[in-house]
């Protein structure tokens, strides 16, 4: 008896990355008008569903993806992308049948340990295939993100600034450490511990995925969660309802400063507060709640967040995990009932 396939597991915010392969390990782009036509179907739904792209790379039979989930679940972006090509590449190469393998692999991923490591794994994939002979070549090879990031070619689709940030203020110096990051990955090979295997970073993750069974979430044979089962735990219980309680929030014409006037209201200070610069603790307190509640329930980026408060995006990063500690603690909510 066949089994009907369960959803993926997603979240608004969550950081995937996807493998694609073409059916029979077959080529699902021939020349660079397969490659570049796919390029510009992926840069439109990325903008339209305000879905981020970290990292990507087009092999010749097969794709790497490193997105993090924006208005829509990811599948649905990947249903549309996949389709697109399949439609065209047949039509121009006057074939006939499936072009993708029946399921790609969607491996959810924890950000804080895993993007940069996933970055430069995806990005050194046409080094590893010998598509292009050394790092200069990889700089300006046109059909991976690295050369994105390198500043040799432009997609605005691309977090640039994102993953540069990690690396440094200034984009000079920052996009130095980065090349250096990326080659000292040449010598890591191929990383299984990267693309699947089920990792769940301790003992007790595969107990938290069967307690998720009750809450009707499964998890796929061919997708994979790389975190510790602390955050498998958080994703399985943000799964559910994140989607509806964002969709409604923006339907209601909520913004970045109604949160702020939240903050201010829950913590009894000054709106300006919310907003003020320094380390003072009633300040650092009430801008991480402001970024906690603005990125996970509202779907504002980090680093719009960062542009907002004029700091970086590892500092939003923190103070969105240290605001959701003071919201559970002070037993805060975005919404009243």
């Amino acid at each position: 008896m066949h089994m009907p396939r369960q959803s993926r597991i997603d979240a608004p915010g969550a950081v995937h990355h996807i493998i694609v392969r073409g059916i029979a390990r077959r080529a699902v782009f021939r020349d660079d008008h397969d490659r570049d036509r796919f390029i510009d179907r992926l840069g439109t739904l990325l903008i339209e569903t305000e879905t981020r792209c970290f990292a990507w790379a087009l092999i010749p039979n097969h794709v790497h993806l490193l997105l993090r989930t924006g208005r829509v679940p990811v599948a649905n972006l990947m249903r549309r992308l996949l389709t697109g090509h399949a439609v065209t590449f047949n039509r121009r190469h006057k074939r006939y049948g499936h072009l993708f393998q029946n399921r790609y692999k969607s491996i959810l991923c924890q950000e804080e340990t895993y993007l940069l490591e996933l970055v430069r794994y995806i990005h050194l994939n046409p080094l590893r295939a010998k598509m292009v002979e050394d790092m200069r070549a990889l700089d300006r090879y046109p059909y991976s993100g690295h050369s994105v990031i390198m500043g040799m070619v432009r997609h605005d689709w691309q977090e640039v600034d994102d993953v540069l940030a990690r690396f440094g203020k200034r984009q000079g110096s920052a996009r130095k450490n980065y090349r250096a990051f990326v080659v000292k990955g040449i010598d890591k090979g191929r990383r299984p511990d990267l693309v699947g295997g089920g990792l769940l970073r301790s003992a007790g993750g595969w107990e938290q995925l069967k307690a998720a069974r009750a809450a009707k979430i499964y998890l796929k044979g061919d997708e994979r969660i790389l975190g510790d089962s602390d955050f498998v735990e958080q994703v399985l219980a943000r799964t559910g309802d994140e989607w509806a309680r964002r969709n409604d929030l923006r339907a209601r014409g909520f913004s970045v400063g109604d949160v702020a006037e939240r903050v201010s209201e829950v913590m009894a200070i000054p709106v300006e507060t919310v907003w003020a610069a320094g380390r003072y603790p009633q300040v650092v307190r009430a801008r991480s709640l402001l970024c906690y509640w603005a990125v996970r329930e509202l779907g504002v980026s980090m680093s719009e967040m960062a542009r907002r408060l004029g700091v970086s995006l590892p500092t939003v990063s923190k103070s969105v995990r240290r605001g959701e500690g003071i919201a559970r603690a002070g037993g805060f909510e975005l919404m009243e009932d």
